[in-house]
């Protein structure tokens, strides 16, 4: 004999083909009250049975889909207190992004680069238009860092630390949590690694000296050009490292 639960879920099964699956549906209607306003940061969400009665599907659907959306930071289980909408911070919520960069290969991180090549010129330039004085002594120390003589490793983390904090600058969070995930340091030692082994990482502490002095002569247009001319000099290096029919 079918238990209530099971009765739910198999009613969803021979529901119209264009229905969301179960849990798609049970995933959606919380993401709907969080959107309605009806879920806001911070509250608790009505248990899992009473979700489960007020969507008529199963309980075991909408744990299923309270995991996936913690999983994606929506949602947090406070152990004994129940589960939670999380502050919804944009590197929350971004956070899973995060893995594209550092797994990607072939033409699947040219891609990420591409990526990259449409949103970081305009951060650096707004970052220009923005920057006061104390940020600009920020990035001169980081820059200080990059390519002087350190460790490869030192070099690595100063790059990322760099492009990260001009798109700080910006002040947009969900920029810098999707710039946070298009960036790979495994990825950034590669390139530091291969520019190094060829003798060109002048050319690359080069780039990253002249996107410093456009943000420090405050102008946006060269800010934006010579951030473009630096993600192309990457995409080239690693078009040029592509193994034939790779991608």
């Amino acid at each position: 004999m079918s238990t209530p639960d099971h009765a739910a879920d198999a009613g969803a099964d021979t529901a119209p083909a264009e229905r969301l699956p179960v849990t798609q549906r049970a995933i959606e209607h919380i993401k709907g009250m969080i959107a309605a306003g009806l879920l806001r940061p911070g509250d608790r969400l009505p248990t899992e049975r009473d979700l489960s009665a007020e969507l008529g599907v199963s309980r075991s659907s909408m744990r299923e889909a309270i995991r996936a959306l913690t999983t994606l930071g929506v949602l947090e289980v406070r152990h004994g207190a129940g589960v939670y909408v999380t502050r919804l911070r944009p590197g929350d919520l971004l956070e899973t992004f995060s893995v594209l960069a550092e797994i990607s290969q072939g033409e699947t991180l040219v891609e990420v680069l591409q990526v990259r090549r449409m949103l970081e010129p305009a951060a650096t330039a707004l970052a220009a238009a923005r920057a006061d004085d104390v940020q600009l002594r920020r990035l001169s120390a980081i820059l200080d860092r990059i390519g002087t003589g350190e460790s490869e490793g030192e070099t690595v983390a100063a790059d990322l630390h760099f492009h990260q904090a001009i798109v700080e600058i910006t002040g947009n969070a969900t920029l810098v949590a999707v710039n946070d995930g298009l960036s790979s340091r495994t990825f950034n030692a590669r390139v530091w690694h291969g520019h190094r082994e060829a003798g060109l990482t002048a050319r690359l502490r080069g780039d990253h000296e002249r996107i410093y002095q456009a943000l420090r002569d405050r102008d946006p247009d060269a800010a934006r050009a010579a951030a473009t001319t630096h993600i192309l000099e990457v995409e080239r290096w690693l078009r040029g490292r592509l193994a034939p029919g790779e991608g």
